[in-house]
């Protein structure tokens, strides 16, 4: 086993400081190569040489190389390519005491492979074998690299022997682990120094780059500068001042970069920073403070690249009406009539599903006319089909007629439990007769109204409320303090270390927002601003501070029927996903 320090070679150039990331010349790189019996250690393959450089800046700082004895018998082919015969690791050390030498030699350092997955994947195994804990090494695949950088036309292939000619590698690979390791290390500085003309100057974008992410993209980096490294809300805008896009992030210079190197790969996206000429931010004291300001700015300015969130207007609910004969309808808004509402609902279609599914369970007039106390008409064929109480033709009585309503209304507002149980009654029976088609439509069905009455619930029960301050101990050990009034967000801040808690909440509910309320069970705000709200409250640790007013939700309501619902629609996705039943997700994320 040997170790020596390496020769100097200078690596001169302009020093810059980028808070966003850490600079390549700054970091100290472990370029590391395995020789091996085989192709995988979980057969019985074996590592019979490692070698590794550290180099930083272009200067190496050190070698490492060790024979390591298998244990077992070098296959004929394997010596033939490599050169190393059973006769060469005999008495060398075992991967018992070679592994603990190469992890001191690489500790601190961001380790590179050609095929990293191969070289990577062998040391991490017998690192378990020998239940030694693995350092949280970041890693740089040179091969993997190559492929996003190097053309057909600079080389027929991304192996190292290919990429050493290409580069003019002053060590020529032959598969001995320290040969092929240097030959690494002058492939890396020459992919390096091609991404540095792209713009690629520290290891997040190094990690992350694609050729997808044009020179145009790139030099617009420019336009993150001076951004905070904090939570808040980012508005790309054009020449014109238009907003195109509204975006959050807990660290909002780190995530407009972003779109400027390899992390955004949307051709949307792309598109848009094509047309940006700004960027403007908003700092907020906490996250959920951020995603409340982008949902408001995005339905104020309704950018073009913002597909989400941008008409907050455009809603559907389900009215049971005040009037002699209430019925149910389908109404964009919500009005203070003292009427019961459902909702509200993304799309007319939701909105419709959820109708069919209570129509189907009360026998409740579906006719738009308006009809006095007392009326005498011909009743429609919903009567006679018996699914109407028919008071158009005088024949319904009123106390029945109110019972009726009243279940209804107790259905919308606490307990959903004669629409499940009807509706579960009614798909069991047309699965009995496989009718498969028409079960699905009633499933459909009842989603559509268990998901609107738990909304309204859950909701309702917030927006009622005249104000709720709730504290939480963020991630950092600061506590977050919230005020929402009526189910929209009032006030938010991040109580200073040191500062008197109980002056400062007050402090804060004496600045918050005034706020309005809302008719009927609709928030002071957009609902999914109150869902976000809500989906803070519901974390782990939230401590409430002070509530005015109540905030119930009914025992028996519609969110103890959610489950079965998400799981339905959990797995109808995943098998229209085919990577989903594979069980994988996506590896693509939308940005904020």
């Amino acid at each position: 086993m040997s170790s020596r320090a390496g020769a100097q070679v200078s690596w001169e150039s302009q020093r810059t400081f980028d808070e966003l990331g850490r600079p390549l010349r700054d970091l100290t790189f472990c370029v590391v190569d395995l020789e091996t019996t085989g192709g995988s250690p979980t057969s019985g393959s074996m590592i019979t040489e490692i070698g590794a450089v550290k180099v930083r800046g272009g200067e190496v700082l050190g070698e490492f190389q060790t024979l390591v004895d298998p244990g077992t018998a070098i296959p004929p082919f394997i010596a033939v390519l490599t050169g190393i015969t059973n006769g060469m690791v005999a008495g060398a050390p075992t991967i018992d005491s070679a592994l603990p030498a190469f992890l001191e030699f690489a500790t601190g350092t961001v380790l590179v492979a050609h095929n990293a997955p191969f070289d990577v994947g062998f040391l991490q195994h017998f690192a378990a074998q020998q239940q030694r804990p693995w350092p949280r090494f970041e890693v740089v695949d040179t091969a993997r690299l190559a492929r996003r950088v190097i053309t057909r036309d600079d080389a027929p292939n991304c192996k190292l022997s290919s990429l050493a000619r290409l580069f003019g590698a002053a060590t020529t690979p032959n598969h001995r682990a320290l040969a092929d390791a240097r030959a690494t290390v002058d492939v890396l500085h020459g992919l390096m120094e091609r991404l540095g003309g792209l713009g690629v100057h520290t290891l997040e974008e190094l990690q992350t780059f694609t050729s997808r992410v044009t020179t145009a993209q790139r030099k617009k980096r420019h336009l993150a500068e001076g951004l905070p490294h904090s939570p808040g809300v980012y508005l790309f805008r054009d020449q014109a001042e238009r907003v195109l896009y509204v975006g959050t992030s807990k660290d909002l210079r780190t995530r407009v970069r972003s779109y400027f190197t390899a992390s955004e790969t949307r051709s949307r996206m792309g598109e848009m920073v094509g047309l940006a000429s700004s960027v403007t931010a908003i700092e907020c004291a906490t996250p959920l403070e951020a995603a409340v300001r982008e949902l408001r700015l995005i339905a104020e300015h309704k950018p073009r690249y913002n597909r989400r969130s941008r008409h907050p207007e455009k809603t559907h609910f389900v009215k049971l009406t005040r009037e002699p004969w209430p019925r149910l309808s389908l109404v964009p808004r919500v009005l203070d009539d003292d009427a019961d509402y459902l909702g509200p609902f993304g799309s007319r279609k939701a909105a419709q599903s959820c109708l069919e599914a209570l129509h189907e369970t009360f026998p409740v007039r579906q006719c738009a006319d308006r009809i006095g106390p007392r009326t005498t008409r011909t009743p429609c064929v919903l009567a006679e089909m018996g699914r109407c109480l028919s008071p158009c033709d005088g024949s319904a009585d009123e106390a029945t007629y109110a019972a009726v309503v009243r279940q209804l209304r107790d259905t919308l507002l606490r307990r959903p439990d004669l629409v499940v149980e009807q509706i579960n009654h009614r798909m069991a029976g047309l699965a009995d007769d496989e009718r498969f088609e028409e079960a699905g439509v009633h499933r459909d069905r009842l989603a559509a109204f268990v998901r609107a009455a738990a909304r309204t619930q859950r909701v309702g029960a917030l927006s009622g409320c005249h104000e709720v301050v709730a504290a939480r101990r963020e991630d950092d050990g600061r506590w977050a303090v919230h005020v929402v009034r009526f189910g929209r967000l009032a006030a938010a801040g991040v109580i200073p270390s040191g500062a008197d808690a109980g002056a400062y909440v007050e402090q804060l509910r004496a600045g918050a927002e005034t706020v309005r309320t809302a008719p009927g069970p609709v928030p002071a705000a957009t609902v999914e601003e109150t869902e976000k709200i809500l989906a803070w409250l519901e974390q782990p640790g939230i401590r409430l501070v002070d509530v005015t007013g109540e905030w119930v939700c009914p025992v028996a309501g519609a969110v103890r029927e959610l489950g079965v619902h998400d799981r339905v629609r959990d797995s109808r996705r995943a098998l229209a996903d085919p990577t989903e039943r594979r069980g994988l997700r996506p590896t693509h994320r939308p940005a904020r």
